[in-house]
């Protein structure tokens, strides 16, 4: 018999944590971002930088999928 069986997954994102999640960059994207991130305020350390991500993740219904790299990075350097 061939069915289909639903799963549901749980995910908790702890700081620091921002990649381990479906609905987050890939290891890549996030390096890239964070050092353009860094090379466009140099003041901020790397946490205020990964928690500014994480506010724009939060104010995009818990989401960064969908955003282009450009707009998280755009939405990041206004929180910062």
């Amino acid at each position: 018999e061939n069915s289909l069986q639903k799963t549901s997954y749980s995910y908790t994102i702890e700081p620091g944590d921002i990649f381990n999640s479906p609905y987050a960059l890939n290891l890549s994207s996030f390096s890239k971002l964070i050092k353009r991130l860094q090379a466009t305020h140099p003041e901020a350390s790397r946490d205020q930088i990964v928690e500014a991500i994480q506010q724009v993740r939060k104010n995009n219904k818990g989401m960064l999928c969908g955003l282009a790299i450009s707009t998280i990075e755009e939405r990041t350097s206004v929180i910062l």
